[in-house]
């Protein structure tokens, strides 16, 4: 899959648990680790918000762009 999700390295950059990120962005434990392992298929453009607010990130800084 050539869009790779950072998801772990924002957290771990926010030292965030997963725990807490879940409860900010109120996702189920079980989706955010489908996004964070890359096994997602997509993601709304609401959730990468949440996510981008929680993190105090770029929508750039989740996702990349690489060449499979």
């Amino acid at each position: 899959m050539p869009i790779i999700v950072n998801l772990d390295v924002m957290m771990a950059r926010r030292k965030m648990s997963l725990n807490e990120l879940s409860e900010k962005v109120d996702l189920t434990l079980s989706n955010l680790s489908i996004l964070k392992t890359g096994k997602a298929k997509a993601i709304r453009f609401s959730t990468l918000e949440s996510l981008c607010k929680a993190l105090d990130c770029q929508p750039g800084d989740l996702l990349e762009y690489g060449k499979s």
